[in-house]
């Protein structure tokens, strides 16, 4: 990935708030559970988008996540997407499932072949 990066380091908090703007957009790498979600990317990638400062301490706020929230929560921080990644916002890939006829026709290929071996 080329452009920079910011590790989850009170470093990395600080020169992302010196980096950032007002409408300045950073991706993450977000790590999938495929035991729970088999057809799902292994990994995504998520965009934030920074829109305003906190009037507290100051940070850059994206939605209801500061810099230092994001970072503690996503870890490392791109400045550009990944390549060969897929935005999580965007549907995920289509994967054919038997048909109800398909199933039927198996359950009853069974019932026949358990019929079978009984006499």
């Amino acid at each position: 990935m080329a452009g920079r990066k910011w590790e989850p380091t009170k470093r990395g908090i600080k020169e992302l708030n010196r980096w950032l703007s007002k409408g300045a957009t950073v991706y993450t790498i977000n790590d999938m559970a495929t035991n729970l979600a088999p057809y799902e990317d292994a990994q995504t990638y998520s965009a934030h988008t920074f829109t305003r400062q906190s009037r507290i301490s100051g940070e850059w706020m994206t939605e209801h996540l500061s810099v230092s929230g994001l970072l503690g929560q996503c870890g490392t921080v791109y400045e550009r997407p990944p390549a060969g990644m897929r935005d999580i916002a965007t549907p995920g890939r289509q994967v054919a499932a038997p048909t109800s006829q398909q199933v039927l026709d198996r359950l009853r290929r069974g019932d026949r072949q358990k019929a079978g071996s009984r006499r």
